[in-house]
């Protein structure tokens, strides 16, 4: 077993880590030592409902507050971090000129461009005219699917998405990437699932009161046109499993012969207008999808695609246009989608049009536009340490130790596949906190006055950022997240990327007793590491390469328990008549598994064969479990779960706690949870992959 180090070893690691606001502190943020026994809900048996069991209470007493969709401990995370880059964006804007030239200037003047409400008002849906003037002037399909190539650099919607990552088949260069898009609802069900028709019918009105908004004539029957428009996308559209299958979405074409393989699309002006002309080759994702949606477009009226394209230009910029847009905005995507109550104060908007969306905004609200990893830099220089990011990748190797131990010692798999395995995990990069080679926003315009062509330059900027470094060498330093997300991942490059933003208390706590940190942070880490060996990540190989390096007994050992799991999962009900989708959130629900797993034998590592100590009569495999549980504490709307299931991989929260724990040997022991238990689950029935 890998030596992790000692309790003071890793609270001493975690402090130095914690940044500047955790050094002032001298005790946990929760609870004694690093959990919070007064928000459980002792009257309900661990094994019946542990995630109640540990966060009761306090379930009971906090309420959904009316401007968000969600009360959870990860969301006081998300509120801690806003509150500092609210005192950070002040502060740049407070000095910032017209049109500043340094970074903080240009953060500041961003923001003040949001800030200066009077202004947006005033200008009213001027800013995006230049847009709905060159739909009003196209003269055919042709000109339209060309404007729609502007996708990643203005407000521009498209029939096909597009981007840049590694060719999964070839890890030393990049890809285009060609998918499906056309959708204004979150998937394909909210159009053909009856249960979503009320949503369907909100939003064929919220499409009518956008074109209404832009002068568009006969706002009402177009917008049924555009619904019945999308209906037919969506028909045609995969479904979200489908997407999940890398082996499926890996279709390299060659793009001349596009004209061919979806007919009825004009590809070369699509592609010329998104910088794409000289390249040569792209991989389609939804291969079988591509032609319908190039047949449906083409046999759709010229007024109703018309129309589509300029709702979906209000619609991508009503977040920063008057209140008249941003009200209609918060109505349909945040309160009838999400079931928000009350829509965000301004300020925390501008924070996400400037820095990003960390709060589950949805739609492109805070994921295109933005200046994130510029305002990472300023957020990191203040709140995240340097010396912070050797420690926490010292307790990410520990991890990996515990790791390669688990899988020297797998009972199922053989030791051909062993090696390939463990060979992959030794190849794997840990960043931790920011990335090591700041962006340069040098080339980037921003002015204090133009809200609109800031978003559409940030756009253009990050864009033009990607596409420049398309034919040069893989940049294997990249990050996919800004250092402020309260968020983790595994990535492309084989990267365990931790922000400095998910490096706070509940998930870890420099105050912390061990076990609780090694529940929460230490499963997030395991949570991470076993991405890349989940039903997807394990198609993966050590050179990063889409590639089949399982033994045919192997591969069918894993999928069959892969399968037990998912079943397991598609039979939790969040709501009456509501399900988890297993095979949806099977990646996630595995590496939920895999990272508690890995935790408590990192734990158990750590102690160096001596018995961990009680703590107000918890066990230390007790307060690892707690510890997991208390990350995941908090709730949502029921209209944020029906969307949930339908569009995320990843389950509901309680069923991030229940699902893992309740295929864990050592759960049973240390709760003594037994067969009247409604959680329990028959030792054989058990699902233990990783």
């Amino acid at each position: 077993m890998g030596r992790i180090g000692t309790r003071g070893a890793l609270a001493a690691m975690l402090f130095i880590a914690a940044g500047t606001n955790a050094l002032a502190a001298d005790k946990p943020i929760y609870g004694k030592w690093g959990f919070a026994t007064a928000s459980m809900d002792t009257s309900t048996r661990p094994g019946d409902d542990f995630f109640r069991y540990a966060n009761g209470a306090w379930l009971d007493s906090h309420a959904i507050p009316a401007d968000k969709s969600a009360v959870t401990l990860r969301l006081e995370m998300s509120d801690r971090t806003e509150g500092r880059l609210h005192d950070i964006l002040e502060a740049a804007a407070a000095k910032a000129p017209h049109q500043p030239m340094d970074l903080e200037g240009k953060a500041g003047a961003f923001y003040k461009s949001f800030m200066d409400e009077a202004r947006v008002e005033q200008l009213g849906a001027k800013p995006i005219q230049p847009e709905l003037d060159a739909v009003r002037r196209a003269k055919s399909r042709e000109a339209l699917a060309q404007l729609q190539g502007r996708n990643n650099s203005d407000f521009e919607p498209t029939l096909y998405d597009f981007g840049i990552d590694l060719d999964l088949k070839d890890p030393n260069h990049y890809a285009i990437y060609l998918s499906q898009g056309g959708l204004g609802l979150p998937d394909r069900d909210y159009y053909i699932e009856k249960n979503f028709a009320p949503a369907k019918a909100r939003y064929q009105a919220y499409v009518a009161q956008l074109l209404h908004l832009i002068g568009w004539k006969n706002a009402g029957q177009r917008a049924k046109e555009v619904v019945a428009f999308e209906t037919k996308i969506a028909n045609a559209s995969w479904t979200k499993v489908q997407e999940r299958d890398l082996d499926a979405i890996y279709n390299p074409v060659n793009t001349a012969d596009l004209h061919t393989f979806a007919p009825g699309f004009n590809w070369d002006a699509f592609l010329k207008e998104a910088g794409l002309s000289k390249i040569k080759r792209v991989i389609v994702v939804e291969k079988t999808a591509f032609p319908k949606l190039a047949a449906i477009y083409g046999t759709t009226p010229l007024e109703t695609i018309k129309a589509w394209e300029a709702f979906h230009i209000a619609d991508n910029a009503a977040p920063y246009l008057s209140k008249a847009f941003t009200t209609a905005w918060f109505e349909m995507h945040d309160k009838t989608l999400s079931g928000q109550v009350q829509q965000r104060v301004r300020w925390k908007r501008a924070i996400t049009a400037v820095s990003g969306d960390d709060f589950g905004v949805g739609a492109r609200f805070g994921s295109f536009g933005t200046m994130g990893f510029g305002v990472g830099q300023l957020y990191t220089a203040k709140w995240f340490p340097p010396e912070a990011k050797a420690k926490i990748e010292a307790l990410v190797h520990n991890l990996l130790d515990a790791y390669r131990v688990r899988l020297q010692n797998l009972d199922w798999m053989s030791p051909a596949t062993k090696a390939e395995a463990i060979k992959k995990l030794d190849t794997y990069t840990i960043k931790v906190g920011y990335p090591d080679h700041p962006r340069d926003y040098a080339g980037l315009t921003v002015l204090d006055d133009d809200l609109v062509g800031n978003v559409r330059r940030a756009g253009a900027f990050d864009w033009a950022f990607y596409l420049g470094r398309y034919n040069g060498p893989v940049d294997r330093s990249d990050w996919l997240m800004t250092p402020q997300t309260n968020d983790a991942y595994n990535g492309s490059l084989r990267d365990i990327v931790f922000p400095a933003g998910i490096l706070q208390a509940p998930i870890f706590d420099p105050n912390a007793d061990a076990a609780i940190n090694y529940g929460a942070v230490g499963g997030v880490i395991g949570h991470e590491l076993t991405h890349g060996f989940d039903d997807q990540g394990r198609k993966i190989d050590a050179d990063g390469k889409l590639r089949d390096w399982w033994t045919k007994d192997d591969a069918a050992k894993f999928e069959a328990r892969a399968k037990r799991l998912g079943a397991q999962y598609s039979a939790f009900e969040p709501l009456p008549g509501v399900h988890v989708n297993g095979d949806l959130t099977m990646g996630e629900n595995i590496a939920d598994l895999g990272g508690l797993t890995l935790a408590l034998d990192a734990y158990h590592a750590s102690l160096k064969g001596r018995r961990a100590k009680k703590i107000d009569g918890f066990t230390g495999d007790q307060r690892v479990f707690l510890g997991w549980a208390q990350a995941w504490c908090g709730k949502v709307t029921d209209d944020f779960v029906k969307k949930q299931v339908v569009s995320d991989p990843h389950s509901p929260r309680q069923f991030r706690v229940n699902g893992p724990v309740r295929n864990i040997d050592a759960w049973y022991d240390a709760f003594d949870v037994g067969k009247t238990d409604k959680l329990y689950i028959a030792p054989e029935n058990r699902v233990h992959i990783w």
